[in-house]
């Protein structure tokens, strides 16, 4: 197998191995499925351009949402989005479910899409960790490396999401 062959089956198993993932995450940071797709498809083009020059082939998963991270934030500036001050996302509001329509269906995906609307809520940089951790299944420590944080700010941060989130839902269903 020639080196250009070698490259192409490396980076399909990279590819499959962290394509959801990348995904999910992006998804939730940008809240636009057209958007995503093409924040995804620049990361996984970089990725295929850059693979020779990737010395740590360990650090693949950090190298990826590393690129992820700067891609939907190069975005952000490029259409010079603006945060408030509290660094939530103005890019839609998302209604929140009422307390009637919380206990008339304990779907699984209700429950999902409440823990997405409610962290639309939250400062970025709570919500980044979070779906870091959650969607893309990173450890503390990835996630500190890729934030340029220490791995104790990333728990306080994850911690003190999940508090915010433990309370918002049971306000609402109770």
């Amino acid at each position: 197998m020639d080196k250009n062959s070698q490259k192409i089956v490396h980076f399909t198993i990279i590819y499959n191995k962290f394509k959801r993932k990348v995904y999910n995450y992006t998804l939730r940071m940008v809240s636009d499925k057209n958007l995503c797709e093409d924040i995804v498809q620049n990361v996984f083009m970089k990725l295929f351009e850059n693979l020779d020059s990737i010395r740590n082939k360990n650090g693949i998963n950090s190298w990826i949402f590393t690129t992820t991270r700067n891609e939907i934030y190069g975005f952000f500036r490029e259409k010079k989005i603006k945060t408030d001050r509290h660094g939530k996302d103005n890019l839609e509001n998302i209604s929140q479910p009422s307390k009637l329509d919380l206990l008339s269906s304990y779907d699984m995906k209700e429950l999902k899409e409440l823990i997405l609307s409610e962290l639309d809520q939250m400062p970025a940089e709570q919500k980044e960790v979070y779906l870091l951790k959650e969607y893309g299944g990173l450890s503390y420590k990835e996630i500190a490396g890729i934030l340029g944080i220490e791995v104790s700010l990333v728990k306080s941060r994850l911690y003190k999401v999940r508090q915010k989130l433990i309370n918002q839902i049971g306000n609402l269903i109770l």
